[in-house]
């Protein structure tokens, strides 16, 4: 039997945008007063095939729709690219390679691997149960918000290939596997039901890493909320969430335990947060003010993220629990004490955010504990508690840097005009030295679809001594960073994708930054690239390639390939990682 649940909701949302003759059978309360009509809500049985016809409509279907075995990788697909390795004919190449400096060298319990996200990878929209989650919403109804309305609804249909995806990472040495659990899959209403054949389609991907000897790193929430809790409560925007998150997470701790190697229960909350508000007339309507949305959503993933861990710890996982926040390290403009200001403030409404309530004091920043004051409840001093200590590393997501400096009319003006782009962190940022230094980029620029990406790997060391100093985790683990190669999109000619010598010398250049990091001193336990394979990058669509590994999309086998910046990566790891 089909499973229903009864959702309630405004008049006036997204649901009266459908034609009455689609909605299913339904009891209707509606006030006598005039007045009082566009407050009225409506009380529907939905099974999940409706919430996919009623807010999402059709979806896209892949030409293979069963898992498919692995099979060997061809060993010349192997063959590295030059010069990491030559041909024995023809002959007479000169290179002048790097010198590998002595002094250097991960630890021999230095992790490394890639990094996916469900929703951008694995396709397989509808199938076997699964619910639809906001980007579905987002990517099906909402014209452009996503660039050529691309969906995920079959992107890189790993749901069916994982198989072969782990065979070529394995291939290559690589160590470690991070993806994320579709929640929606789980629970297609992200509460009560819970779908038994995604968390089986689960086991096998974790069991299929296990059997190629690559670590399985689990991240419960990147991103794709499913769309049943935004329109009954708001989603993050409410703390009903919080209990309904860590069931979810009970139910995966359960299922694969002691079998992951490392745990995340959020992906980079000061990203998915800055999604509120969300477009109108597509979801639940909220009264909260939509520069407040952003902070109501991380108050309550800080309670969500801190219950899912003690949880985790109550049930002995031996994997460490951590959650991934973002960043880049924030570097003055000028050396004027408005831009020092600026800079601080940056990283109070940045990092700080998320940081200073886990690994401090389980509360807020300064700066930003100004602003949410004025607005959001304070935490109790149990909630507080329960807070702080809740990461067994510092998870970074630490793809670039930037320049901070004060607004052009200052940080106080910007303070009085609660309107103001700039606010309520009133700190600007750029990607340019000053004038007065020349006005160069702080480095290469990545594809003009991700702006905010340059080859910035000369502030990496710097940035790792700032986390390691200022928040004083036992340990950092980098979980994402990547580049976009300009343009790789309008590329035709399969090897010059593959020679894709921005992103190569991006991850060489990076690692080389970490390593001298740790030979300062600062304790970093592992990195994950992004990405496994070219993917839907959110709102830029297949419009910007961050893959270590291309994928044609205009054949239904979508067939992978690797790029040279695959072996690059790993052929740092072959050099410097102790033995």
């Amino acid at each position: 039997m089909q499973r229903l649940v009864t959702l309630s909701v405004f008049a006036t949302a997204a649901l009266a945008q459908v034609p009455t003759s689609s909605f299913p059978t339904a009891t209707t309360s509606i006030a006598s007063q005039t007045s009082e009509a566009a407050s009225a809500t409506t009380a529907l049985d939905l099974s999940v095939e409706d919430l996919w016809d009623l807010f999402v409509g059709p979806v896209s279907t892949a030409a293979i729709n069963t898992t498919v075995a692995a099979t060997p990788v061809p060993s010349s697909e192997l063959i590295p690219p030059p010069p990491l390795y030559y041909s024995p004919f023809p002959t007479g190449e000169q290179n002048p390679a790097y010198a590998k400096n002595a002094s250097w060298s991960f630890p021999k319990d230095f992790f490394w691997g890639v990094a996916s996200a469900a929703y951008q990878v694995e396709g397989a929209a509808k199938d076997e149960g699964r619910g639809p989650s906001i980007w579905d919403v987002l990517t099906h109804r909402v014209t452009n918000f996503v660039l050529n309305n691309n969906t995920g609804d079959i992107t890189d249909n790993q749901y069916y290939l994982y198989k072969q995806d782990i065979a070529r990472i394995a291939a290559l040495g690589t160590q470690v596997y991070s993806f994320s659990i579709s929640w929606s899959r789980v629970m297609p209403y992200g509460r009560g039901l819970v779908n038994e054949q995604a968390l089986a389609h689960y086991d096998d991907v974790i069991n299929t890493c296990l059997q190629y000897n690559v670590t399985p790193s689990v991240t419960l929430y990147h991103w794709d909320l499913p769309l049943y809790l935004q329109n009954l409560y708001g989603g993050w925007l409410s703390e009903d969430i919080v209990p309904d998150f860590v069931e979810y997470a009970r139910i995966v701790f359960s299922r694969y335990g002691n079998r992951v190697g490392y745990w995340y229960t959020m992906n980079e909350p000061i990203v998915f947060c800055g999604f509120y508000p969300l477009p109108e007339n597509y979801f639940k309507g909220t009264s909260i003010p939509p520069k407040q949305q952003p902070f109501f959503c991380g108050q309550t993933v800080l309670l969500a993220h801190s219950q899912a861990y003690h949880l985790g710890k109550q049930m002995n996982l031996t994997g460490p629990i951590s959650f991934k926040t973002n960043g880049g390290y924030k570097i003055p403009l000028t050396n004027s004490s408005e831009d020092a200001l600026a800079v601080q403030r940056a990283w109070d409404f940045n990092e700080g955010w998320f940081a200073n309530p886990v690994f401090i004091d389980g509360d807020y920043p300064k700066y930003l504990k100004e602003y949410t004051s004025t607005f959001l409840r304070n935490f109790t001093d149990e909630e507080k508690a329960a807070i702080k200590g809740t990461a067994d590393f510092f998870a970074i997501d630490a793809y670039t840097s930037a320049f901070n400096m004060a607004p052009d009319a200052g940080i106080d003006a910007c303070l009085a005009n609660s309107t103001g782009t700039l606010f309520p962190s009133c700190a600007n940022s750029s990607y340019t030295y000053s004038a007065a230094d020349g006005g160069w980029n702080i480095g290469y620029a990545a594809d003009p679809g991700s702006p905010w990406l340059h080859f910035a790997t000369d502030w990496v060391p710097r940035y790792m001594h700032y986390i390691y100093d200022t928040w004083h985790p036992k340990s950092i683990a980098i979980t994402e960073f990547g580049f976009g190669v300009p343009f790789e999109e309008l590329k035709t000619i399969k090897a010059d994708i593959l020679t894709d010598l921005p992103r190569r010398t991006y991850y060489r250049e990076f690692l080389h930054a970490v390593l001298i990091a740790i030979s300062e001193g600062v304790p970093i336990a592992g990195c994950l690239a992004w990405s496994l394979i070219d993917n839907l990058e959110w709102s830029q669509g297949f419009t910007v390639k961050f893959g270590m590994q291309y994928v044609n999309f205009s054949t239904p086998t979508l067939e992978r390939s690797y790029k040279a910046s695959f072996f690059e990566y790993a052929n740092v790891f072959s050099e410097y990682l102790h033995k």
